[in-house]
Order: structure tokens, then C-alpha cells, then sequence
């Protein structure tokens, strides 16, 4: 039978900080499963900083949303009807037609998990393109050597959170994180293994990061850009690595900054400052997959989610990681 399913849309580009008007929750009808395709049901929606990109009309590595059609994102929900033998119903799949309850998709555009392996929602975060993400940036990007000091922006997101255990895994002697707030801030150590916490928010950066690395830092993994990565610029020691991976301190911004003050330092320094996408890392997913559900199953990986319910609210759940409401990953769970 056809089924009904609601739909977020974005109507209107944002200025700023995006509003509840630049978004429509829409209503439609699927059709049944055509020959080669599968319904699924949604169960788990991901939202994620790159989002904010794509709601400007400029072109970039993922193309802009457009304007009065359904928003697409990170889903992992349950074949609910299938045509195709590849795919059968019951099968827990991920696919990038998030934003919605139900979507309908040729049976090539959905990627079976196990759900027996870890919670199914775990493929939208740790053991999918947040986990992948971190573990591609200091293995990768900025690799991570025996006895090195790391510094990690955004530490008590979605990405920073897994990033600090992976450097430790790696071997890096110290792992320091910059979070917001003094409660952020107590988790990086008591629960995520950061040796050093900075709670930005106190305004006092650049002299907190030379107190925690009085010897300098050797990789910094920057999800925040601005002020951040101009600090690790000063605390960088020689030939430093630096995974350019996000700046979500600037994404709301409606006029470019100055770029960071002591860039020139990378020359002296000889610094290698390294834009990174997932995308260019998937020949790493069976490997990163494989080392993150050993060390889940033995306890030394912790993950933290923080679960908005209802597809109502979907777009409130962005807003909120993009203020940095969020600990671990932000998820949008939606009811059977």
C-alpha cells in the first residue's frame, strides 16, 4: 500500500544563523517498490556541521540544497517493502535520503549493516562517517606518530570525541581538547581519555594550549577553524601536521574573517596544513570498521549520542549541534 511520509524541505536560504522559517515539513505519498527498489523506514536521521554549507547556493564538494525539495543527510532505518532479492524486508540499511520518514530508493543506493555488531545508529556515528572521519584525519591526513602531542578542536563532538581514543591508540603521548564549558570539559578527561581539557569558553585560549604543550604539539585535528587554529599555529612544533576538517566557528558567519594572524609561522616551521573530505578515505571503512568494533566489544572506545525525538524536530537538532548544544553525536530518532 502506499504510504504517507513527512518531509523536511528547505524554502529558504538562510542569513545567518538558519530560522525556522527557511524550512517545511511537507507531507507526501511513496509509492510501492518498483522493480530493483526498496521502501525503507527511517528509524535514525543523522545532522551533521556540512549541512550549513549546502544551504548556501554556492558549489562546493557536495552540492547546495535546493530550494523547495526534500533535504538529503545520513539515514539508517529498516526495509519496510522491497523488489529487489539483493535487499530483502527486515534488513537494517544506510542510505543519504535522511530528512524524512520514509524513502524510497533504488536497492544500489542503500548499504546493509549489522545491527548485531553494534546499535543500529552507531552506523551514523562511530562506526560510519563520523568515526571514519577521525580515524582517516590522524592516521591519514595528519598521521599520529609514537610519543606525539595532539590537540583536538570541537573534542566533545561528534568527530573530537572518537578522535582523542584514536590518537591514544595510535600512541600519542598527551591528547589535549578544547570543548565548551567546564561540564564539556570534565568529560573529555573522566570519559574520553583527553589527558588535558581547555574549556574555550573562558576565553583564554592561546595561553592554556602553551600551559597544556609547554613542549609544543606535534598534530592538530581542527573540526573549529578561527581562533583554534591560529592557536595551534603558535603552539605547532617543526614539521607539524595539521587535518583541516571543519570550521564550524565560522559556518553561520554572513562576511568572510581575516584569515588566521600567524599563519606565516608555517613557513619557519614547516608546516603541513592538509584540507581533508571522508570521501576520499572509503578505503578505509573495513579496516576502521574492524579496530572500532573490537575496541567497542572491549570497553576502551566510549561514544556518547544526544537523541532529539520526533521528525519535527529535526531542524531544531541541527541548530542545536551547530551552537554546540550536543555531546558525541547529535541523532534524530524517529517512532515505528
Amino acid at each position: 500500500m502506499p504510504v504517507t511520509s513527512r518531509e523536511w524541505r528547505l524554502i529558504a536560504r538562510p542569513t545567518g544563523e538558519p530560522q525556522p522559517a527557511d524550512f517545511e515539513l511537507a507531507t507526501v505519498t511513496l509509492a510501492d517498490p518498483g522493480p530493483g527498489q526498496v521502501l525503507v523506514r527511517n528509524d535514525w536521521l543523522s545532522v551533521d556541521p556540512y549541512m550549513r554549507g549546502r544551504m548556501n547556493d554556492v558549489e562546493s564538494y557536495i552540492p547546495p540544497f535546493v530550494l523547495g525539495e526534500p533535504m538529503t543527510g545520513t539515514a539508517v532505518g529498516t526495509v519496510v517493502a522491497s523488489s529487489s532479492d539483493a535487499i530483502p524486508v527486515g534488513a537494517t540499511v544506510t542510505h543519504f535520503e535522511g530528512w524524512r520518514e520514509y524513502a524510497l530508493l533504488p536497492a544500489g543506493a542503500v548499504q546493509p549493516v549489522d545491527p548485531n555488531l553494534a546499535p543500529a545508529q552507531a552506523y551514523l556515528g562511530v562506526l560510519g562517517v563520523t568515526g571514519i572521519t577521525a580515524y582517516a584525519g590522524l592516521t591519514e591526513v595528519a598521521p599520529v606518530k609514537a610519543g606525539d602531542v595532539v590537540f583536538i578542536s570541537g573534542a566533545a563532538g561528534a568527530v573530537g570525541s572518537v578522535a582523542g581514543q584514536i590518537a591514544k591508540q595510535l600512541g600519542a603521548a598527551k591528547v589535549i581538547g578544547s570543548a565548551g564549558g567546564p561540564e564539556k570539559a570534565a568529560r573529555l578527561v573522566n570519559e574520553f581519555g583527553y589527558d588535558t581539557a581547555i574549556d574555550y569558553r573562558k576565553g583564554h585560549l592561546y595561553a592554556e594550549l602553551a600551559a597544556a604543550a609547554p613542549d609544543g604539539i606535534d598534530v592538530y585535528f581542527d573540526n573549529v577553524g578561527g581562533d583554534h587554529l591560529d592557536a595551534a599555529l603558535v603552539s605547532m612544533n617543526r614539521f607539524g601536521r595539521v587535518a583541516l576538517c571543519g570550521a564550524i566557528s565560522v559556518y553561520n558567519d554572513t562576511e568572510l574573517r581575516p584569515g588566521p594572524s600567524h599563519l606565516p609561522l608555517t613557513i619557519g616551521k614547516r608546516i603541513n596544513l592538509r584540507g581533508m573530505n571522508v570521501s576520499d578515505h572509503s578505503h578505509l571503512i573495513p579496516e576502521w570498521i574492524g579496530k572500532a568494533a573490537g575496541w567497542l566489544a572491549e570497553g576502551t572506545l566510549r561514544t556518547e549520542e544526544t537523541v532529539v525525538d520526533g521528525i519535527e524536530q529535526a531542524p531544531a537538532a541541527f541548530t542545536a549541534m551547530m551552537s554546540g548544544a550536543n555531546t558525541g553525536k547529535m541523532l534524530v530518532r524517529l517512532p515505528e
